[in-house]
């Protein structure tokens, strides 16, 4: 039987105690600040980083892994007798790391056997996807039968975010300067997804914060209904505000499990402090 290996960009947001559980191999992203260059969730964790954005005079900067920092990694993963790797990576419309992982697998030998997966999607959206295929390997599933399973909860899954401020997405090129100063003025809320082509897509705009949450839970209950769920509210340096969300979820929803993650420092910066997001899917 194959020994199946796991692993993703740290993009995922996966917290490192279940990374550890699972055995996830993780392959970092980097965070620039001037003339310092941190590692996503290895030399900057999502608290150092926020308390350095507070201080920081200008925006940080974010880049790739290298190929030779996949293909490392890949033989890391792929050491093992009868070992085969799934790599996850963040969606390819939203950065190189997915060309870059491709283009890695292309420069190993046959000995490393390697498949890329394209998440099409972004922080723990795709994370939910690397830890039920993890699941999967443990149980003894094949790398087809997880393949086809990350597939399907990909479809089922419904992701929305919600930023505090519009000025990292506009700085990141993700929306227009006169959008964004229009929206602080008139404390427009964009209730955001990321859609089937892993494009961040506006699904609904809202004034006020709780009304754009109220305005989620709609979505979700038109989507879901009475089904029993599993559910992972993320936020970026807002506890607080996670766990009145998540609370809120679990009054009006058949939630079997909540769980939390913390929005990592490469999809914060482009997304800000105080964003919450909420990822569901059908239970098993």
């Amino acid at each position: 039987m194959a020994n199946i290996r796991i692993l993703t960009d740290s993009t995922s947001d996966i917290p490192e105690p279940i990374r550890r559980e699972y055995g996830i191999e993780m392959v970092p992203l980097k965070v620039h600040f001037d003339t310092e260059t941190y590692y996503d969730a290895v030399t900057i964790q999502p608290e150092q980083f926020y308390e350095k954005l507070k201080t920081s005079s200008s925006l940080p900067t974010t880049s790739q892994p290298s190929p030779v920092d996949f293909v490392e990694a890949y033989k890391q993963a792929g050491s093992g007798p009868d070992s085969q790797v799934i790599a996850f990576t963040l969606s390819s419309a939203l950065s190189g790391t997915y060309q870059t992982a491709v283009l890695a697998q292309s420069m190993l030998d046959e000995q490393v056997d390697v498949t890329v997966i394209d998440s099409k999607s972004a922080s723990y959206g795709f994370g939910m996807l690397v830890v039920e295929a993890a699941k999967a390997a443990r149980d003894g599933k094949s790398k087809e039968e997880i393949v086809e399973l990350v597939h399907q909860i990909r479809k089922e899954t419904r992701i929305y975010f919600l930023v505090d401020t519009l000025e990292y997405l506009q700085k990141g090129g993700r929306i227009g300067k006169a959008s964004a100063l229009f929206g602080a003025l008139l404390n427009i809320k964009p209730i955001l997804t990321i859609d089937t082509d892993g494009q961040v897509a506006p699904v609904d705009k809202v004034r006020g914060q709780k009304k754009a949450i109220a305005r989620i839970l709609e979505l979700l209950k038109d989507e879901f209904g009475d089904r029993e769920l599993l559910a992972t509210v993320a936020h970026a340096n807002a506890p607080e505000a996670a766990k009145e969300f998540a609370a809120t979820l679990q009054e009006q929803f058949q939630i079997r499990t909540m769980s939390y993650t913390t929005v990592g420092p490469v999809i914060g910066t482009h997304a800000g402090p105080g964003t919450l997001a909420v990822f569901m899917v059908p239970a098993r």
